[in-house]
């Protein structure tokens, strides 16, 4: 949602600075730099901090730590991923796969 939000300010800044610049007000410069900036910079973010995510990446380690889970009563185990640093927990019946 504020996502959006600052793309419509970014995008009505900018086409402020254009219809000033058209109009010959001086103020047209700052407005369209400073909006493309904010536009360009919102734009960007989402592709900078995407993080791919990669469901089953590289063996799973089991840690050894143990723990009942308090929604449903059940003894949970803790894998973890060296490739990424990942976390895992499953329930200690259950046998997903895991690296020797």
């Amino acid at each position: 949602m504020l996502r959006l939000a600052l793309l419509g300010f970014a995008v009505l800044l900018t086409c402020a600075g254009i219809f000033c610049s058209v109009g010959g007000i001086p103020a047209a410069f700052p407005l369209t730099t400073w909006g493309l900036i904010l536009l360009f910079a919102v734009l960007l973010e989402r592709w900078r901090y995407h993080r791919p995510h990669k469901a089953d990446e590289g063996p799973w380690q089991e840690t050894g730590e143990r723990f009942v889970d308090p929604e449903s009563g059940r003894t949970m185990r803790v894998l973890y991923s060296p490739s990424s640093g990942e976390r895992r927990y499953v329930a200690a019946g259950e046998n997903p796969d895991i690296a020797p």
